[in-house]
């Protein structure tokens, strides 16, 4: 994925770009996780106000903070696009972001259209313009990837998403009335969790998995129509959900059965890996794979036997650790990468090795941290009274990941200060 030969420092975004998004997902996820320590149960009860601000700290706090992060770094990389001045357009993305998530979560804690308002108003100026003119640069790419035609569809569906979640704030704010609310809101969480978050994991995955682990290549027809065959899905099962709910669910099963596919080749291609060694990263992208075919299953077992109660917060508690799974496997590759690449193009011959930025012991501690907050998440779908020591485990595990960030950028001013540069002639 990170060819150096592909890369040069003049394509890619300044290091802070990156690990900027990267520390404030952090900081929402310590966030999040001290919301479930006060809320408990209460923030997995979907008529509950406190699942809203959760949902919505994950997502649009941790996930969308990552993503972006990661589709500033990737997109030079993946699909040959560079955005210009990256870092005023990360800050005109980043802070209207943090200001419309808050405001979007005073909403559904108060009420009050002005909270919603705001909110809806803070996310359009962060993402629209952004999104707009990464989806225009991705459009002008000659020859794409599995990967950089999954990333121009998953920013396309987030793009659709936001114009969902306006109209549906207007609707919670009573600016307008809406009869196919609830068609709305499945939409909105279809495009959320499925056409976004998840297809933009996977679509990077077609890529990174090979050329970081040297495992055998995904199947090309699943390479060149996964992407454009979840968007069309999710498309037309908006329309679908205005006239038939059956035929709303079945296109969307389609898409829960393409994702369950994906995570199956994946879980395979890790066991078919060529290089024999095994760091927590591998754990991690695992971990993740099994929680998205479990997910899916679950989210099918929800849609088609709604009776049985308990399938849906395990489809949702398992689609949480399958992204945040990846999240953390990319994390451990790209910010070690980052300060080593940006130093040594900076002609830093005392630049630190990959291993030397966050060490192996690290990601594998932390590692263990996410695999106690599965298994005590796991066990509040049974047994409600652990979600607060669920909270609290997610607040040490991202609070590791910010301080892994913050080690990993300090040691990178630490060298610029203090390291020995190559004297290049003339």
């Amino acid at each position: 994925m990170f060819d150096q030969q592909g890369l040069s420092l003049d394509q890619a975004p300044p290091i802070r770009v990156i690990l900027r998004f990267f520390l404030i997902g952090a900081l929402w996820g310590m966030i999040a996780g001290g919301w479930l320590m006060a809320s408990g149960a209460a923030a997995l009860d979907p008529a509950r106000p406190e699942a809203l601000i959760l949902v919505h700290m994950l997502t649009l706090g941790v996930l969308a903070s990552f993503m972006l992060g990661a589709l500033f770094q990737m997109l030079p990389v993946l699909a040959g696009v560079a955005l210009p001045d990256p870092w005023t357009r990360a800050v005109r993305t980043l802070y209207p972001l943090m200001a419309g998530t808050l405001f979007l979560l005073l909403g559904f804690g108060l009420g009050g259209g002005i909270f919603y308002g705001l909110g809806a108003l803070f996310l359009l100026i962060g993402l629209v313009p952004t999104l707009g003119m990464m989806l225009a640069r991705l459009g002008r790419v000659a020859d794409h990837s599995g990967s950089s035609r999954g990333m121009q569809y998953a920013v396309f569906n987030l793009l659709v998403l936001l114009a969902l979640g306006v109209m549906l704030a207007g609707v919670r704010s009573g600016w307008w009335e809406s009869e196919h609310y609830l068609a709305l809101r499945t939409a909105h969480i279809g495009y959320g969790l499925l056409g976004w978050v998840g297809l933009l994991i996977v679509s990077v995955a077609f890529q990174v998995v090979e050329m970081f682990y040297v495992t055998p290549p995904y199947p090309a027809r699943l390479t060149r129509w996964l992407g454009r065959t979840v968007t069309w899905l999710l498309a037309a099962s908006l329309p679908a959900g205005l006239i038939s709910a059956p035929l709303q669910k079945g296109l969307i099963a389609l898409v829960l059965i393409g994702l369950m596919v994906h995570g199956g080749i994946t879980l395979r291609r890790f066991s078919q890996r060529k290089r024999p060694l095994t760091d927590a990263t591998v754990w991690f992208w695992r971990t993740g794979s099994v929680s998205l075919m479990l997910s899916m299953a679950a989210a099918l077992g929800a849609m088609y036997a709604p009776s049985v109660g308990w399938t849906e917060p395990l489809a949702a508690v398992l689609f949480v650790l399958f992204a945040l799974s990846v999240v953390f496997a990319m994390l451990y590759k790209i910010v070690p990468f980052l300060v080593w690449f940006h130093l040594n193009a900076q002609g830093y011959f005392t630049a630190p090795m990959m291993h030397e930025v966050i060490h192996p012991r690290t990601a594998m501690r932390h590692l263990w941290l996410h695999l106690a907050f599965t298994a005590v998440a796991l066990i509040g779908l049974v047994w409600p009274p652990v979600w607060p020591l669920a909270g609290l485990v997610m607040v040490l595990s991202f609070g590791w990941v910010a301080l892994a960030v913050y080690r990993a950028y300090d040691l990178y001013l630490h060298t610029q200060r203090t390291g020995e540069r190559f004297s290049f002639p003339g």
